[in-house]
């Protein structure tokens, strides 16, 4: 193998299938089809389309749906566990929007009743139950975010920054995604029959499954992920690439991530939606990697969407679980609603379910965007080579950088932020989308014109070699515009007319599809959606996913202000003096270069144990290094969570006793959750200057004496990011 082994220690599932791992595994034995016409919100039409739905108890004032989703299946993987996990990474789409949704339309308008909006709020609401302390983290790469969660999980336990993770992905039903796919005309009325010859399309649903991720094994039985590799079609927002290009890059990135090659796997858990160009694309990617023809040529295969629908997010995630349960118990499950083969896709699923043996399992989860993500899953008695999680790899340089504020593009921001004015505001549609082409942006609102703006920007005059490979884009609400167009006109119409478009731009990676696109980045795509720490949280992505490569990588985080839901849903937006948006984006890469400037994410953790400032000046070098390594501190302290960030900032004062230039930037750039994307930038501008501005600092300017700077994140979280001469 090229990478570590991660056990899977313990698991978790809710599903339309059943609650538990007994539930799901008899209800996949028996073929049993779980779709029904009953539907979690009321529908106008008389027609209710099949979707997999969970039996939930109703509990009076209980968390939004998809909150309760996640705690059922994390309390199950949790069981039985004396310590909380050191990391939490869930793959989410729909967040607490089904509540929303319901106050949206009811037009209630307390910001207090939308305080479980965020997608980043379920992985949290998990952290507090579970008292995990260390990084929490939410992926949203549509259909493949519960994979990547799982694929992020691993690489946090193979270089060693976590002992033990919790990882999965949840989604509920809702509004926005059942009324979306059924106007992109992605939904068969009479449920999905995944790889059928006659399949009009998908069955949406909800679910959850998460898996508790260890280097050490929990018996000598348990399952293993033993590879798991991204790619990204860069090629439309929705479509599937026809040759399956990008599906078969996952695959075979999987592949080479456990050493092994397709001889070895015993059973393909495909993504099988059910819609055309899926089943097709992911069809002929299959054939393409296990050599063309019908089986025996390739492994046993079939997707088991027909059974539960396609839970979105939960997806990758319910699918791994399925994978480990399918060697623990010996059966390879049926590709339920398959009754005639398709000859074009050259692949006949398997039917009824096959008691047999099963040692190595590839599971497959594509989505929007052109998100792609294949886990293998295998109990092998091999053990790993683990030296590819050798320390003493080159940092990340950053070769090319952009902002953008209300006061305009990276060199006004830095004009006027260094004149120690405030940049604050909303920049002019016009100025934002200066050097996009008027063709590229015709359809796309505020969000992905921004996202587009920072890497046109920040590749702007970069070498072809240097050009990002990967994307990680980090928002802390995605796309306002579109969510509140949609829902908005699916109110107006009586849920009969809602914007294809507007559901395609509402997803929270749609921004960063468009980015590969534009740059033809066919590696990792992810987006993170942590609030503030948005753009740690994507800037962590990228070091786990680059730790093996020296392909560059575009992180960048932005967010826009929406006039409705903003102040509705941050609570900093709403304490503060104007409105404003923007975000920064930088190119990375892992290599060695004299002279340049580096950036690395040194922390991060909970705001709330009291030894967590003491263990953000241990991760920084103690005390005695911060005068010696620091020669300033850009400090965000969010209005929302000032009195606490204020708390904690003078506890950082106190135990470091650092005596440099402390920058409180948020005053400057407004509050906006890309905040500290455009500190970093404005302070890798710093670095690289060798000196802070003295209007910065109330005087006259401070040279850094090639010392670094630290962009210290506080509230909620406390993070911090050095940005550093090499």
């Amino acid at each position: 193998m090229t990478g570590a082994a991660v056990y899977i220690v313990g698991m978790g599932i809710v599903s339309s299938l059943g609650l538990g791992l007994d539930e799901t595994t008899d209800a996949l034995i028996n073929a049993r089809r779980a779709l029904t016409t009953s539907i979690p919100f009321p529908i106008a039409s008389p027609q209710h389309l099949p979707v997999g739905a969970v039996s939930l108890a109703e509990a009076g004032q209980s968390p939004p749906r998809t909150h309760r989703l996640a705690r059922l299946a994390a309390d199950q993987a949790l069981a039985g566990c004396e310590t909380p996990p050191d990391a939490i990474v869930l793959g989410s789409t729909t967040g607490g929007i089904l509540t929303t949704e319901s106050l949206f339309g009811q037009k209630i308008d307390d910001p207090r009743r939308y305080g479980m909006h965020a997608l980043g709020s379920v992985a949290e609401d998990l952290a507090r139950r579970s008292g995990c302390t260390g990084p929490v983290v939410t992926v949203s790469t549509a259909c493949s975010s519960g994979a990547v969660a799982i694929k992020l999980a691993v690489e946090m336990l193979r270089c060693g920054l976590a002992r033990c993770v919790l990882a999965g992905g949840a989604d509920s039903l809702c509004r926005l995604t059942y009324f979306g796919f059924n106007a992109l005309q992605l939904i068969d009325p009479d449920g999905a029959r995944p790889l059928d010859r006659d399949r009009r399309g998908m069955s949406v649903a909800e679910g959850a499954a998460m898996l508790l991720l260890s280097l050490e094994p929990g018996d000598a039985a348990c399952p293993q992920i033993i590879g798991a590799g991204l790619s990204c079609d860069a090629y439309h927002a929705t479509t599937p690439h026809p040759e399956g290009a990008g599906a078969m890059a996952a695959m075979q990135a999987a592949l080479d991530d456990a050493g092994i090659s397709v001889s070895d796997i015993d059973y393909i858990n495909l993504h099988g939606t059910g819609t055309i160009d899926n089943d097709m694309s992911e069809a002929r990617a299959v054939k393409t990697l296990f050599v063309s023809g019908l089986p025996p040529a390739s492994p046993p295969a079939s997707s088991i969407k027909g059974a539960t629908g396609h839970p979105l997010a939960a997806a990758g995630a319910l699918e791994a679980v399925v994978a480990a349960l399918s060697i623990e118990r010996g059966f390879i499950p049926a590709n339920v609603g398959h009754r005639t083969i398709d000859p074009a896709l050259g692949i006949a699923p398997v039917t009824s379910p096959l008691k047999r043996p099963v040692t190595t399992v590839l599971s497959n989860s594509f989505g929007f965007g052109g998100n792609n993500a294949s886990l293998i899953v295998s109990r092998t008695s091999r053990r790993p080579d683990t030296s590819r999680t050798a320390s003493g790899r080159p940092g990340l340089t950053i070769v090319g950088r952009a902002c953008l504020t209300g006061t305009g593009l990276t060199d006004e921001t830095r004009r006027v932020f260094f004149a120690g004015y405030a940049c604050r505001g909303l920049l002019a549609d016009g100025t934002l989308a200066q050097g996009l082409a008027p063709r590229l942006i015709r359809r796309l609102k505020r969000l992905p014109q921004m996202a587009l703006s920072l890497a046109v920007h920040a590749c702007n005059g970069v070498d072809a070699e240097r050009m990002p490979v990967m994307v990680s884009f980090g928002t802390a609400w995605g796309a306002l515009s579109e969510t509140h167009d949609f829902l908005e006109r699916l109110t107006e119409t009586g849920q009969q007319y809602p914007s294809p478009t507007d559901f395609i731009g509402s997803v929270h990676n749609a921004p960063a599809g468009q980015i590969a696109m534009l740059l033809g980045a066919k590696g990792a795509n992810v987006t993170t959606s942590g609030g503030d720490y948005s753009f740690e949280q994507a800037l962590l992505a990228a070091e786990l996913l680059t730790r093996q490569t020296a392909d560059p990588i575009f992180v960048a985080a932005a967010d826009e202000h929406h006039p409705v839901f903003s102040p509705l849903f941050d609570a900093s937006v709403r304490l503060a003096t104007q409105p404003a948006d923007g975000g920064g984006g930088l190119l990375l890469q892992r290599r060695q270069a004299k002279g340049a400037t580096c950036i690395d994410l040194v922390h991060y953790g909970s705001g709330e144990p009291a030894d967590g400032m003491k263990a953000l000046i241990q991760a920084l070098g103690g005390a005695a290094a911060m005068d010696r390594r620091f020669g300033a501190v850009m400090v965000g302290l969010p209005a929302g969570r000032r009195k606490q960030a204020q708390r904690q900032l003078n506890s950082f004062l106190e135990l470091s006793r650092f005596q440099g230039a402390m920058i409180d930037y948020r005053r400057l750039t407004g509050e906006f959750g890309g905040a500290s994307a455009v500190a970093s930038v404005l302070a890798t501008e710093m670095v690289a200057r060798g000196g802070v501005p003295g209007p910065l600092v109330g005087g006259t300017d401070q040279p850094l004496n090639g010392k670094g700077m630290l962009v210290l994140g506080l509230g909620d979280v406390i993070t911090a990011i050095r940005i550093f001469p090499s």
